[in-house]
Order: C-alpha cells, then sequence, then structure tokens
C-alpha cells in the first residue's frame, strides 16, 4: 500500500504519522513525505495530543483506544502507532479520508 502503512505477519499494523497539534480541527491532511498527516485539535502539553491522536485514530478504525499504542515519538511530531484487531482494509479507508 503506503510507506505510512505496514502490515505485520502476526496481524499488527504500524502506522507512520506526522502529527500538527493545535489545529481548528482534528482531521486527516494527506500525505507529509513518507507519512500520513493528521490534524489535531489538541495542544501538545502534557500529553494531550498524543490522547487524541489514540482517540481519533481508535474511533476512525472503530476500535477500543486500548487497541492502539503509541510506540515511538512521545515527544515528537513524527510518531509511530501499532494497532491490533483491525484490518488493512479499514486502515485503507484512512487514507480515502
Amino acid at each position: 500500500m503506503n510507506e505510512w502503512f505496514r502490515l505485520a505477519a502476526d496481524g499488527r499494523i504500524t502506522l507512520t504519522l506526522h502529527i500538527q497539534p493545535g489545529a481548528k480541527k482534528t482531521e486527516f491532511a494527506g500525505l507529509h513525505g513518507d507519512a500520513l498527516k493528521i490534524r489535531l485539535a489538541a495542544p501538545p502539553v502534557d500529553g494531550k495530543a498524543n490522547e487524541a491522536l489514540v482517540k481519533f485514530v481508535a474511533e476512525t478504525l472503530k476500535l477500543p483506544k486500548s487497541a492502539v499504542n503509541l510506540k515511538s515519538g512521545q515527544t515528537s511530531r513524527r510518531k509511530v502507532l501499532e494497532v491490533v484487531g483491525t484490518t488493512s482494509e479499514a486502515v485503507g479507508r484512512i487514507a480515502d479520508a
């Protein structure tokens, strides 16, 4: 599919994201290099943007928040999320959004 989306042999999906915190609204904003760009309305303080990101991705994929794990990039705009319990088709819908 795209470089921002990887499917592991055990079914876990890894998403490489570029985050823009403090935006007017939370939305997908297309590709940013090899990452999917997401604008977040949450400010980048006290982990609020990370919490908002996990919630947004989980809601988009219709999964519980516990199925979405922030693997790296806690204090960076570039983040890697690991998602369990979904299909590559569901993540493909993100690309279409």
